[in-house]
């Protein structure tokens, strides 16, 4: 798992936090209530162990949703391209999901069947005056149905492994601590300023970005280093045939070199043989000349 899935899990879960708020606001204020005999220095402890057993649910989570991407698409992924384009697809759906669409409404309804089941567990937890009743109120906590989660949770299936799951799904519920910690003005501005920028439309619009970017880019680079491997290769065939038609040609320079002399003595062998014959008839013709 690379940084940037780390990263875009923190921010998924920074800016998708007034939608918890939205979710988890009552939660929180019941919490709150629960604690008010506590001094303040527990309070505060009180609060982050709570958030720590959130935050334990959701690396959970993240663990199962890596062990089924590992059972379930690792043995059909291997060996080709389907890991990295799920990833942009998942990253380009959960984009869209931020911008603002329902995809995961129904995903959320069906939590929320498990969530009531869990009714009569969470009423033993309050009130949240000790360590153990705070974490186990946080480790229940986790299981709140949100689409923003889930959608987490489906990055955490195309993940590496499951730990890389658990990793992503922790850091995504570190992103969401600010705004469910926060002051009542602290909240206010916080809310006002994400919503004021769209910081969560900004968001999934980086995710779709980010997503159409792993899925074509490598498309292109392979086969922009395909057209180029082709041009090498037609500027090789080339080359070579450049450099046999060299070779031929100084080959038969060569060859041509070499005749030359042969011939050349070859002619001067005839013209003298020649000298010869034509010196002996004259000898034959004096002769002859004297007979008579």
């Amino acid at each position: 798992m690379t940084m940037a899935l780390l990263v875009a899990a923190l921010l998924m879960g920074f800016f998708g936090s007034p939608h918890c708020l939205g979710m988890c606001g009552g939660l929180v204020t019941a919490f709150g209530l629960s604690m008010k005999d506590v001094s303040p220095t527990k309070r505060r402890a009180l609060v982050a162990t709570y958030h720590l057993g959130r935050l334990t649910s959701y690396a959970l989570l993240g663990l199962v949703a890596g062990l089924i991407g590992v059972t379930v698409l690792a043995p059909l992924m291997q060996g080709n391209s389907m890991p990295r384009i799920l990833l942009g697809l998942v990253l380009v759906f959960v984009g869209v999901t931020m911008l603002g669409a329902p995809f995961l409404t129904k995903l959320e309804r069906f939590g929320m069947r498990f969530w009531q089941y869990l009714s009569p567990l969470r009423q033993k937890v309050f009130p949240l005056n000790t360590f153990p009743r705070a974490l186990t109120a946080g480790l229940l906590w986790g299981f709140l149905p949100c689409g923003l989660v889930y959608g987490a949770l489906l990055i955490a299936v195309v993940a590496h492994n499951p730990l890389s799951g658990a990793a992503l799904m922790f850091v995504f519920g570190l992103g969401t601590i600010p705004m469910l910690v926060a002051t009542h003005e602290t909240v206010g501005w916080l809310r006002d300023k994400i919503g004021r920028f769209r910081l969560r439309q900004l968001n999934g619009a980086v995710m779709v970005l980010s997503g159409l970017a792993v899925v074509v880019v490598p498309m292109v680079m392979t086969n922009m280093h395909s057209g180029h491997g082709g041009g090498h290769a037609q500027m090789d065939h080339s080359s070579h045939s450049a450099m046999m038609s060299e070779t031929d040609a100084h080959d038969m320079d060569q060859t041509n070199h070499n005749m030359m002399p042969a011939m050349d003595h070859d002619m001067q062998d005839m013209d003298n043989h020649m000298d010869h014959s034509m010196h002996d008839m004259g000898d034959d013709a004096t002769s002859m000349n004297h007979a008579q």
